[in-house]
């Protein structure tokens, strides 16, 4: 139920119209809380529309399933990444995001 609410302005005659909301605090389908995004929707968002901009890629730790070597290799890596000592593929180019190989195991470096 949405209420109409008509305020004529003191100096010009124009008609403006606001519409009011009954004591609901629930978003409706196209709101969206501006100045404090959810984590989950900054995460989806493209690096430059986030709130404060930075990129999706990072380097990571990747343990060779063989050897158990660590390889630094990064994220979107375009080329195929293999094991210095081994030779096993660690990681295939997929477009964007370089694939790992099952059962190599890996976490993201720090700054």
């Amino acid at each position: 139920k949405l209420q109409f609410l008509y305020f004529i302005g003191s100096s010009s005659l124009s008609l403006s119209l606001f519409i009011k909301k009954n004591n609901n605090n629930n978003m409706g389908f196209l709101d969206a809380d501006i100045l404090y995004p959810s984590l989950k929707d900054q995460k989806n968002a493209h690096k430059r529309k986030r709130l404060v901009q930075g990129p999706k890629s990072s380097f990571l730790d990747v343990k060779c399933p063989s050897c158990f070597q660590v390889t630094t290799v990064f994220s979107h890596a375009s080329t195929v990444v293999v094991c210095a000592s081994c030779s096993t593929v660690l990681a295939q180019p997929a477009g964007g995001k370089a694939r790992l190989t099952p059962g190599s195991s890996f976490r993201t470096k720090n700054e």
